[in-house]
């Protein structure tokens, strides 16, 4: 390939803009909220996204429908579609989710949150960012290669999933368990669902994640006469102090990762008792740990328990310490992986700018293809407003991200 047709290809995505508001606005309006959101599943945005994605020809397309009677459909869809380049042995995948999460006190939007607001550079509305923009900067590099009447150089995969915000079950999980021969390990696999406002971010890796349940039993008793019970809300205070032993105990620090230590933060209080006049008999709370890869969530585990049962033995009460929710931390994908390297390559000739690999706290689905053996990257460009009340993203960063995988679905990153 000359460099003459790149040129034509970012010519033609330069020239996207309406199509991208057309785009998200499409996407928006058809609300993709799975069961424990409170929605009826992703099958209506399903349904639009395979009808542009037919019109572009692709050599394969599959449905892969996870079963949930929890919907009206029966089923979750994930689609993937393919494209045969002209290295037929080489595979670069990027994976988008379709659906989004709830948008939260209506009162802290300035609009309907399903009807987008475009100002200037900025389209606001719910699902916008996370995760309409990689679906469609993913989407558009490929409508603009063919609109060129070319073809990718790579074979080229769309992938997009159900089920990401409530743990991909429905989604990656599925498609994973059904049809893992799809992937290799030397296939390219970008996750475009994070980075940073300037695009210069790779996630490579990522923290286990452990939130922590504690639940103190004592005795409830009125306020004037404290002797005659325990007070848990004593105790668990004592207790939280008592768990920041945690940050001595897991003190390691990696670079890899921001911040590039585990952390232990203890974060809500489920109510107690209604009135101030009573001391508490019951209290629990909960404890939210990034752990680095280095330490295991058992060892944190335990370590909470021994500080629990100090604390008990100190206090008289009865400490639980459970698991609320539990992800041990994937392989991370190597810094100098195909994959890394591709994205490197493609943002430095597409941004000028120098990308680095790094690890985060959060959690992806990537980490679903890093567990099969599939190293994965994840990137995007974005000011990171995802979750928010007034969710938004940049039209150019859009544009340019479209631009990056064109770059690497024509191969010129080799």
């Amino acid at each position: 390939m000359d460099m003459e047709e790149i040129e034509r290809i970012f010519n033609r995505i330069d020239n996207y803009r309406d199509i991208v508001i057309g785009l998200q606005k499409e996407l928006t309006s058809r609300v993709a909220l799975g069961p424990d959101n409170g929605g009826d599943g992703e099958y209506e945005k399903s349904l639009y996204l395979k009808s542009i994605i037919e019109e572009l020809g692709p050599d394969n397309f599959f449905e892969i429908n996870a079963p949930d009677d929890r919907v009206s459909q029966g089923f979750r869809p994930n689609l993937i579609a393919l494209w045969r380049g002209e290295k037929k042995n080489n595979n670069v995948w990027v994976l988008s989710h379709m659906d989004v999460v709830p948008p939260g006190d209506p009162g802290l939007w300035k609009h309907d949150p399903y009807m987008i607001k475009v100002d200037g550079d900025r389209i606001t509305g719910r699902g916008v960012e996370d995760n309409h923009h990689g679906i469609i900067s993913s989407y558009l590099a490929i409508r603009a290669i063919m609109e060129e009447d070319l073809r990718p150089s790579l074979n080229t995969g769309l992938i997009m999933v159900s089920d990401e915000e409530t743990g991909s079950k429905y989604g990656l999980s599925y498609v994973l368990e059904k049809r893992r021969e799809l992937f290799s390990e030397n296939d390219l696999i970008i996750v475009p669902d994070g980075g940073n406002e300037e695009g210069s971010m790779i996630e490579i890796a990522e923290k286990s994640m452990l939130w922590v349940k504690f639940t103190l039993e004592g005795k409830q008793c009125h306020a004037s006469t404290p002797e005659k019970g325990n007070n848990t809300l004593s105790g668990a205070s004592k207790l939280i102090i008592a768990l920041e032993e945690l940050n001595d105990k897991f003190k390691a620090q990696d670079m890899t990762f921001k911040p590039p230590v585990s952390t232990f933060c203890p974060t809500r209080m489920e109510e107690n008792v209604p009135n101030v006049n009573t001391i508490p008999g019951r209290n629990v709370f909960y404890m939210d740990c990034r752990i680095l890869p280095c330490y295991t969530v058992d060892e944190v585990l335990e370590e909470c328990r021994v500080i629990a049962k100090r604390i008990a033995e100190d206090t008289g009460l009865q400490i639980d310490v459970g698991i609320r929710y539990r992800e041990d931390s994937a392989p991370p994908t190597p810094p100098d992986a195909p994959v890394v390297l591709a994205l490197k390559s493609a943002i430095k000739r597409v941004k000028g700018i120098s990308a680095e690999p790094q690890g985060i706290g959060g959690g992806t689905v990537a980490a679903f293809f890093r567990k099969a053996g599939l190293p994965a990257a994840v990137w995007i460009t974005m000011p990171d407003s995802a979750h928010q009340p007034n969710e938004y993203c940049l039209i150019k960063n859009i544009i340019e991200d479209a631009k990056v995988f064109a770059y690497i679905y024509m191969g010129l990153h080799e």
